[in-house]
């Protein structure tokens, strides 16, 4: 059994509280999360810094990932993609581990961040992929034709939903993790390669 670590490193702007003065939710959950992964995400540690927060964010995460009309390597791909437009550095580090790992392709979430155009999808992932950049850099640009596109190449109506909210969820992600200064573990760096 791994013991969770709350890493003073995870974000350079606030600090990282102590394992052992966090609510015993918070324990918890950020217990749970390094049994899994076998090491505390950062993630963890620097939301863990306001616990409403931390609550409504890991919350509404988990509805997207857990409700999900959308696979999970689909969900990785915007985030990733997203996360690039963005230059979100903690996200780009571990979200393109989870879309390796999930899509089980060494080489796709690099693609993703640097330039998702070149990216080896599908049509009908690079239409997805299209609206989720769109919805990033021009959200008042999003209009009925992108919604009809993805009808077009198969996606349904709460399948549409789920790329608007991860992507929507995921702006707000790495704006909170840029703001904070957080630092992906070094675990993410060689996972999925």
């Amino acid at each position: 059994m791994t013991d969770p670590e709350l890493d003073d490193d995870a974000m350079t702007r606030f600090d990282v509280p102590d394992f052992d003065d966090l609510p015993e939710d918070l324990q918890q959950r950020i217990g749970a999360e390094t049994e899994e992964a076998g090491f505390t995400p950062n993630v963890f540690s620097a939301f863990a810094y306001k616990p409403s927060h931390f609550r409504a964010f890991f919350a509404y995460h988990d509805a997207l990932v857990d409700d999900a009309a959308l696979d999970r390597e689909e969900i990785e791909m915007i985030v990733v993609a997203v996360s690039g437009r963005n230059h979100c550095y903690y996200c780009n580090v571990a979200h393109g581990a989870l879309a390796r790992i999930y899509s089980g392709n060494p080489e796709l979430a690099d693609q993703l961040v640097a330039n998702y155009r070149q990216a080896d999808v599908s049509e009908k992932r690079m239409a997805m992929l299209d609206v989720a950049v769109k919805l990033t850099e021009y959200p008042d640009r999003v209009t009925e034709a992108d919604l009809e596109r993805l009808a077009e190449v198969g996606y349904s109506p709460e399948e549409m939903w789920d790329i608007a909210a991860v992507t929507a969820f995921f702006n707000l992600s790495n704006r909170m993790a840029m703001f904070a200064d957080m630092r992906p573990n070094s675990e993410f760096h060689t996972m999925g390669r």
